[in-house]
Formats: C-alpha cells, structure tokens, sequence
C-alpha cells in the first residue's frame, strides 16, 4: 500500500510554478518608495532562511522559503550593504538541511573589497 496521494490541478500548478522560479534571479534597480538603494538586503520572508556571515561588514545571506521547497542548489549574493559581492554555493543537499534545521556552514567567494582588501567569509545557517 502506498503512502501518496494525487495532487489537484491547482495543488499541481502551484508546486510547478514555485519548482520552475526558484532559480530564478530577479533584480530590481533604483530606489523604492522608502529610500533604500540596490544591494541592500531585504527584510527576510515568512519561510526565508538567514545565515549568520563571519567578519561581517554589510553582508546579507538569506535563502528565500521558494528555494528552500524547491530543494535545489542555489549560488547566494551576499552583498548586503558592503561595498564589494561575495557569492555562498550551496548544493541540494545542504539547502534541503538548511530547510530541516539541520546546521550547514560554507566559506564564500574571495572577492577585493576597497576597504578590507582581498577576503572571504563563512556563512551559517541555523
């Protein structure tokens, strides 16, 4: 006897759509109504996922709720409020951890930065 059950056509439509956008970048410029400046992080969604970054000057991790249910890898821009990118890579696996709580830690890119010069950053989650 098995345990699954079949999905509806909206149950369907929904989990398609939230699989086929979470690799999707979306990249917004300019200022919004409140003043705020491209780069800068944005408050952290219900089901969103934040990861503490080491020697931190301005870097924002977060790992959306969509990429979490959509279990697939995900490359993070860390740029936050700091004047240079970083990138965080996690694998499937680990965004399926990050999702059930489990503790994951990865370095990030090793990028210049005019002020603290060339360097990277640990990022963990949970």
């Amino acid at each position: 006897m098995s345990n699954q059950r079949a999905l509806t056509r909206r149950e369907f439509s929904a989990e398609s759509l939230m699989a086929l956008f979470a690799g999707v970048a979306i990249t917004v410029s300019g200022c919004d109504d409140n003043g705020s400046t491209p780069g800068s992080p944005t408050a952290p969604s219900s089901g969103d996922r934040t990861g503490s970054v080491s020697a931190n000057h301005g870097h924002v991790a977060i790992v959306t709720g969509v990429q979490l249910t959509a279990g697939s890898g995900v490359v993070l821009n860390i740029r936050g409020q700091a004047d240079h990118p970083h990138t965080v890579e996690l694998s499937a696996p680990e965004v399926i951890q990050v999702r059930d709580g489990q503790r994951v830690s990865k370095p990030s890119s090793t990028d210049p930065s005019p002020t603290e010069g060339t360097h990277q950053h640990t990022v963990t989650f949970n």
